[in-house]
């Protein structure tokens, strides 16, 4: 059994219901930070119907994180995807530029730059970067119990 649900603002198909997973699928365009709170959101939603809505905030903050990064650090559009199955959350985002993201700590304490790819590498269960043939996706994991 398979069920879509619709984006009021883009029209899109945002989630895949089917009896062993939830997906989420996000175009995101070139620079609209808009779409980070948005993101958010549909994440919630997503784990709200998972069955995990008291666990979201740490998603969501690690979300939020790397759709901001696609957006500012890239001149393209980007697409977020989040699966949860029984075992947990992945979310992918995927921009269109090769440069891999390293972590770096700020270099002030009043620097608002920098933080977001150490909060995924100190937050998340697993965290990565697969290069694609154009571009590459930034993408975690937290499991059940975390999500």
């Amino acid at each position: 059994m398979t069920v879509g649900a619709f984006s009021a603002t883009t029209g899109e198909r945002t989630d895949t219901i089917t009896e062993h997973a939830r997906r989420l699928r996000r175009e995101l365009g070139r620079a609209d930070l808009r779409a980070v709170p948005e993101a958010r959101r549909e994440l919630r939603e997503l784990l709200r119907h998972w069955g995990k809505p008291g666990r979201s905030e740490i998603a969501e903050l690690l979300t939020s994180e790397l759709v901001t990064n696609a957006l500012v650090h890239t001149d393209d559009d980007a697409v977020l995807t989040a699966v949860v199955d029984p075992g947990g959350l992945r979310v992918e985002v995927r921009d269109f530029v090769a440069r891999r993201p390293e972590p770096h700590a700020p270099e002030t304490d009043d620097d608002t730059h920098g933080r977001g790819l150490l909060l995924v590498q100190s937050l998340a269960d697993a965290w990565g970067v697969r290069p694609h043939e154009v571009g590459k996706s930034v993408w975690f994991e937290l499991g059940a119990e975390a999500a």
